[in-house]
């Protein structure tokens, strides 16, 4: 209290000087001054409670397990939303040279998309509340809805299946080596949410019934095997809707099936030959069933017996964020394979080059195909590979391998090629 005074009365005189020497005016300040330094402490005090107090609140927090809660965008990503009727907005492309490249979770995802597209929807100009216009309908009831700020199928009767819209649709489409690949969102009531993958036209085509994959939030059963992610049980066992990205591979009479990164299955010898693709869903609650971004495509040779035929790699199964140069988690099966290829060949040297489609701006376009480049080299050099191995470069939209004017030719010219040095 003594040292309070002294504060007091340093203020004082200093705010006395240059006022009029009367000891009314001395009296009145002196208490103005007294009253703004309690102010002033009440309120440092107050500061120094509060932050004591949220110390106390994260330490009971994390002694019982709490954990803080989700920003905006996260929590939007597992939100169970109803589908509006408003169009997702496109995004902007980035004014910084290169995006942050992604966190290697899939570091040993080994799983290499098919190198020619023969199908692809990612649901761009759709509209809401429609039929999707690439695909035809087999029963139910399935229509065009916003999820998320994007596109997706939604089925919306208890067993609805549609099939992809192809020129010849009795035809055997589907090549001796190809793969397919979409993302399926799961709900989370347990013993539910549950698609399925036919391995032939189920509308126009003869096949097996029972030649099909069942898909489980956590599991997957059918075609001759069954098997659980690992700590995960096969119906359920998640307190969130979430998305899961699958993939399937077929190499002439061999099969696998991933979840995300894990491998689920791994036929050797299917029996059968697949002819075309049809994706089905029961649904035994009033669920949310969705499906996005949907490819099908046709393998091709290694990645070392393409470079050595072409001196170069083409990749359209290096993906990106829409107008960004952020990696898709499921791009790593191919860079992980070319990082394979460097580490056992040590004298091969890439010139990593981006290349877009004809969607907007040229301009963009080519700051953007630069900007992904560097974003794979920057990946490669954290697997390992040496940076002075590489180089990187764009050429937007300018050298098209295929046709603009479709969602396959458009798929195709989205691409990275590892270009010999």
């Amino acid at each position: 209290m003594k040292n309070f005074g002294i504060i007091i009365l340093m203020i004082g005189a200093f705010l006395f000087e240059g006022l009029p020497a009367t000891s009314q005016v001395k009296v009145d300040v002196e208490k103005k001054v007294e009253k703004k330094v309690d102010q002033r402490a009440n309120k440092k005090t107050d500061q120094t409670i509060d932050k004591g107090l949220d110390k106390m609140e994260e330490g009971i927090g994390n002694l019982f397990g709490k954990k803080k809660k989700k920003d905006k965008s996260q929590a939007e990503e597992v939100e169970q939303a109803q589908p509006t009727n408003e169009l997702p907005s496109s995004a902007q492309l980035p004014q910084q040279t290169a995006e942050k490249g992604p966190e290697l979770n899939w570091a040993k995802y080994d799983f290499v998309p098919g190198d020619k597209v023969i199908f692809e929807d990612n649901l761009e100009n759709e509209k809401n509340g429609e039929f999707p216009s690439r695909w035809d309908l087999n029963k139910g009831n399935v229509e065009i809805a916003e999820f998320g700020g994007e596109n997706v199928i939604m089925f919306m009767d208890g067993a609805s299946s549609i099939i992809p819209f192809m020129k010849e649709p009795g035809k055997d489409y589907l090549p001796d080596i190809f793969t397919i690949e979409f993302d399926a969102y799961y709900d989370v009531e347990p013993h539910s949410a549950k698609y399925f993958v036919h391995l032939y036209d189920l509308k126009n085509q003869r096949g097996d019934p029972l030649n099909k994959i069942s898909l489980f939030p956590g599991g997957i059963s059918g075609l001759k095997s069954e098997k659980i992610i690992p700590g995960k049980q096969l119906w359920y066992n998640q307190d969130k809707p979430f998305w899961r990205h699958i993939a399937i591979g077929f190499n002439v009479r061999a099969l696998k099936v991933y979840y995300d990164d894990e491998r689920m299955l791994n036929i050797p010898n299917l029996g059968f030959n697949p002819t075309g693709l049809t994706i089905e869903i029961i649904n035994t609650k009033p669920l949310n069933f969705y499906i996005k971004n949907i490819r099908i495509a046709e393998g091709g040779q290694k990645l070392y017996a393409r470079f050595l035929q072409d001196g170069k790699i083409i990749a359209n199964g290096i993906r990106f964020d829409v107008n960004k140069a952020t990696l898709k988690p499921e791009s790593m099966g191919i860079i992980n394979e070319i990082a394979e290829l460097m580490h056992k060949n040590p004298e091969i040297k890439f010139s990593v080059e981006g290349h877009t489609d004809s969607d907007g701006d040229d301009a963009l376009n080519q700051t953007l195909s630069e900007q992904r480049a560097a974003t794979v080299v920057s990946t490669l050099t954290k697997l390992g590979i040496d940076a002075g191995r590489m180089t990187s470069k764009g050429w937007g939209e300018s050298q098209p391998l295929d046709t603009n004017s479709t969602p396959e030719g458009k798929a195709n010219n989205r691409r990275v090629e590892f270009v010999k040095i």
